[in-house]
């Protein structure tokens, strides 16, 4: 019996660290990464969030130690590449699955969180297409792109290299979007797409507006999750790029909604 007490305590120790690495942690990732069932990934959380050491959300929890809304003022500062300082081969599969499905002459918009610089990486070489984007360094890596043609929105530049004010809005409203990559601080069936904070909501709606394909990339611990405020509904969203290991129940409920379901 102690033994049990103390690997469930260990384990928790991990999944507590996991939280303050990376501000979240989903039932799903638990699973995969401590083979055990939904029942104890949601109790090790419970527990946790009984304790004031997190913070319960759908399908996971997120840090306690936030400003206000969820979101760490360290890594609201960092750019999408130093957020790509260590890569997760995850979000990399989604981001080189997303750039697959673009076509020649295609116009597309692409995040400015860390998933749009990974799928601005992947942009294989010579495809013509034009790609727009409101992150700076989005746009220094599509550069290297010899047949992409990048339009960068402009506006006010934030510490974290992205523009959202209303310069941009006003660029944004003179385009029209064959295909948007939109990722945020999680996904529901529920709640749709929803971030921690303010500040992308107005560009991801203005986008979602003028776009003949949404595209939501999500990786398998943030499917599930919803925060302050919403981006778009589920039904807005046309294809969620996941992987494997995301909640069977919540896929399902987005695809009764008329959302398409790859994984990765």
């Amino acid at each position: 019996m102690e033994e049990e007490i103390m690997f469930k305590e260990e384990r928790q120790a991990k999944i507590l660290k996991i939280v303050e690495q990376e501000g979240r942690i989903g039932t799903a990732l638990i699973q995969r990464k401590f083979s055990v069932g939904y029942g104890t990934a949601r109790n090790d959380l419970d527990e946790l969030a009984e304790k004031g050491l997190v913070k319960r959300t759908h399908a996971g929890a997120v840090s306690v130690r936030t400003e206000g809304v969820g979101q760490s003022a360290g890594i609201h500062a960092l750019s999408a590449k130093e957020r790509c300082e260590e890569v997760k081969e995850n979000y990399r599969r989604i981001a080189e699955e997303a750039v697959r499905r673009i076509r020649e002459d295609e116009v597309v918009f692409l995040t400015s969180a860390s998933m749009g610089y990974l799928c601005a990486a992947a942009l294989p070489e010579g495809l013509r297409c034009t790609v727009v984007t409101n992150s700076s360094s989005v746009a220094e890596e599509l550069r290297k792109k010899r047949n992409a043609r990048v339009i960068l929105t402009g506006g006010e530049m934030e510490e974290n290299g992205n523009f959202y004010d209303d310069f941009t809005l006003s660029v944004l409203k003179q385009l029209r979007f064959d295909r948007a990559y939109l990722t945020a601080a999680g996904l529901s069936a529920a709640f749709g797409m929803s971030a921690q904070g303010s500040g992308s909501v107005p560009v991801y709606r203005q986008v979602i507006a003028q776009c003949r394909e949404v595209c939501a990339l999500f990786p398998a611990e943030k499917i599930g999750a919803e925060y302050m405020r919403q981006i778009c509904a589920a039904e807005e969203i046309d294809t969620l790029i996941t992987e494997e290991g995301a909640p069977e129940s919540e896929l399902a409920a987005l695809e009764e909604k008329g959302v398409k379901i790859m994984r990765v």
